[in-house]
This record gives structure tokens, C-alpha cells and sequence, in this order.
């Protein structure tokens, strides 16, 4: 049946309970009607996209529009098709764009699951929890630039903080981008905070004190784990996870295997005496493949940061944090005459740069040398105005 479709038409339509009627409209190609048994009706629009198939679009229900809006709208659709387009095919994928929080869960799943390390899947939950009040329940199509500038202002507090969620949004972006959900980035619109990174390392007495409280410290396996990372200048998870059979105790040699260490890469660091004499005695009493084995069976010790608030707190060391001791390891080293680049082989730095924060600290050497010669100089000096008196 084909008539003209306005409303006073539309409105006299009776339905069929048996079977849904389709009308169409004498004028507009393509645009119609659909009477359902139950009575509803609703305009649509029918065309051939650019591989002659059939496509039907819904446009709107009839008392909800009126049959000259659902005429322009079916005009417009009709315009898209006439220059290639397909708008069902775009209709469908914008229904298919998931919201933020839907998003973050595939991202965790497709992405971060396979390719993080287990501490770097859970910390990037933990910045997605800090992002959902601002973007949660947008759908990715929907977040602007001015919903990240939004999130990072309310970080600013936590410059380092505010810039790793920057950072993980700004990823996440370029896969929506990959994955078909949308062509920008709204991220890169947003500034990185200017931050001022920590540097703390223990002076001389401050070792003596914690090494005082480390000896008079009940748990055993915790006050290894810190002299360990003191005098090995690992970090914390390669400590925490090493295993006995990374260890050549023959030949004071630890080999930490790719997968443990933050490059990716094998690391062979050799072993100091007194660092050789914890693990020998260690070893005695071990019934674990596990250096540190947790309370769950097959496991190694999971955390040590509430141990390690209680022995900072009895050495008088609040500000000090674990990887402080890294700090602490490296920086004596350096004051020591050793070169950055034997430092950063020490510490499994693959960038010069990274062991370039310890610069500064090789100029005490360098200091003790130059007084050497100065304080021959005032001797020599003083020597000459006694014997001129």
C-alpha cells in the first residue's frame, strides 16, 4: 500500500493483531510505516547500501514524532546513503561503544593482563578507580578534553600521581583509536604536572640506627628482606620474589631472571660478602624454593609495608621510604669514587640518564682530592710564615 504519510493518514491506520502492516510513502522513496498486531507504529527507512544490501533503519515512534519530522529525518539518512555512506552500520557501532567503566574492564582483560606484570595490572586498577567519578558512566565517544583536564586538576595534589593516570588514559585512548572507537586522543590536550622527584638516602648514622633495629626485630624473613635491599640495591619485588636457584653462592653471583626484573632483561649482580653471609645463613634453615615464602603455600612474601612502618618508626626514620634504600645503596657508591656507569650496571639501569640523578654526589671525591693538594698548600704556607717569624 502506498499513500502519502501524514498524520491525519498515520492516525486512521487500524492494526491487524494477526500481522504487522508495512506502509509506504508515495512521495519519499524508501520512507514508511510500521504497524505492529499491537497497534504501535513506527517510521522507518529502507535502502540499498553500497553492496546492494538491504538495510532498515528505525527513525521514530509515531505520536512520539510527527510524520513530517520522521519525513526530514528519513531525508537526511537518504542524503548519507547518496554519498556512500551507510548510516545503520554507523548507527550499530555507536550502540557498540562501551562506557569508560566497560572500557577500563577490556582493557584490563585484552591488554594489561597479558603484557603487565602482575604489580603494574594492579596499579593501573588502582588510577582507573581515581579516573571513574569524572568518566565512569561516559561512553568513550562522549569523554572531551576538558573531562581529562577536569580529573588531572582534581589530582593536582599528587603531581606524580595525577600524570601516571594522564599517562594510562592517554594509552587507553590510542587503543579506542585502534579499536575502531574513536580518531583522537583527548588527552593530549591535557599538560603534564611539573614534578619534583624524592631523592632520599640514609647518612652513615642513619644506617647504624636501622641496622640496630633490624638485628632486635622479631620477624626474621622482613629484617633480611631490608638488609638485602640495602646491600644489594635491588628492588623491592626482585627481593621479595627471588628464588634460591637465581643463587651461585660458590661464586657470590645473583642472576635475576627476565621476567623478574623492570627492563625485561637478565641481570647478573655480584654479591657483596656480608650480603653472602645473610643468604649462606638463610639457607640453612630453608624449606622453600621461595627465599621468603608467604602464609599461602606456593607463594613468596607478598608485602612487607606495614613491617616496614614499625622499623622506621623505632629507627627514627619516617620519611624513608623502601626504595629510599635503592637511593641509599647507589648514592654511597658514588660518594665512594665509583663511575656512573658502573652504578647503573649495578643497578640494572639500561639509561645513562637514570643513574644521572646520582651525579652531584660524585663531586665529593673530587672534593676530598682537590683538599689534599690545598691542605698540602696551607701547610706548605704556614711553614713559611713560621720560619719568617
Amino acid at each position: 500500500m502506498s499513500q502519502k504519510l501524514t498524520k491525519k493518514f498515520v492516525d486512521s491506520i487500524q492494526h491487524d493483531s494477526n500481522q504487522e502492516i508495512l506502509l509506504w510513502d508515495n512521495e519519499l522513496k524508501g520512507f514508511g510505516l510500521r504497524v505492529f498486531t499491537s497497534g504501535r507504529k513506527t517510521y522507518f527507512v529502507q535502502y540499498r547500501n553500497e553492496y546492494n544490501r538491504t538495510r532498515r533503519m528505525k527513525i521514530g515512534v509515531h505520536s512520539v514524532i510527527t510524520a513530517e519530522q520522521a519525513r526530514e529525518e528519513a531525508k537526511i539518512i537518504l542524503g548519507e546513503v547518496a554519498k556512500g555512506n551507510d548510516p545503520s552500520l554507523e548507527s550499530r557501532n555507536k550502540k557498540l561503544v562501551p562506557t569508560f567503566l566497560e572500557f577500563s574492564q577490556e582493557y584490563l582483560d585484552l591488554y594489561a593482563k597479558g603484557i603487565k606484570k602482575e604489580k603494574g595490572y594492579k596499579e593501573d586498577q588502582r588510577l582507573l578507580k581515581l579516573s571513574m567519578k569524572h568518566l565512569g558512566s561516559k561512553t568513550i565517544q562522549e569523554i572531551t578534553t576538558k573531562d581529562i583536564h577536569l580529573l588531572h586538576r582534581e589530582l593536582k595534589e599528587t603531581p606524580y600521581q595525577a600524570n601516571r593516570v594522564r599517562a594510562l588514559l592517554s594509552k587507553m585512548f590510542n587503543l579506542a583509536s585502534q579499536w575502531g572507537w574513536r580518531s583522537d586522543n583527548p588527552v593530549k590536550g591535557v599538560d603534564k604536572y611539573q614534578e619534583h622527584k624524592k631523592n632520599r638516602w640514609l647518612k652513615d648514622e642513619e644506617m647504624q640506627r636501622l641496622w640496630s633495629v633490624l638485628e632486635k626485630h622479631s620477624n626474621r624473613d622482613v629484617a633480611n628482606v631490608i638488609r638485602l635491599l640495602l646491600l644489594t640495591g635491588a628492588r623491592r619485588n626482585e627481593v621479595l620474589t627471588a628464588t634460591w636457584d637465581q643463587f651461585d653462592l660458590e661464586r657470590g653471583i645473583w642472576t635475576k631472571p627476565a621476567h623478574a626484573t623492570k627492563q625485561n632483561r637478565m641481570e647478573h649482580l655480584p654479591l657483596s660478602l656480608q650480603a653472602l653471609e645473610i643468604l649462606k645463613n638463610m639457607q640453612h634453615i630453608s624449606h622453600s624454593n621461595f627465599l621468603f615464602p608467604g602464609k599461602i603455600s606456593g607463594k613468596p612474601l607478598q608485602e612487607i609495608n606495614k613491617a616496614w612502618g614499625t622499623i622506621r618508626k623505632k629507627a627514627g626514620l619516617l620519611d624513608v621510604r623502601l626504595h629510599d634504600l635503592r637511593h641509599t645503596h647507589a648514592s654511597h657508591l658514588v660518594s665512594s669514587g665509583l663511575s656512573l656507569s658502573i652504578i647503573g650496571k649495578l643497578l640494572g639501569h639500561t639509561q645513562a640518564s637514570t643513574t644521572q640523578r646520582y651525579a652531584h654526589l660524585a663531586d665529593e671525591p673530587l672534593r676530598e682530592a682537590t683538599s689534599l693538594f690545598g691542605n698540602k698548600i696551607k701547610a706548605l704556607t704556614s711553614e713559611i710564615s713560621t720560619s719568617q717569624a
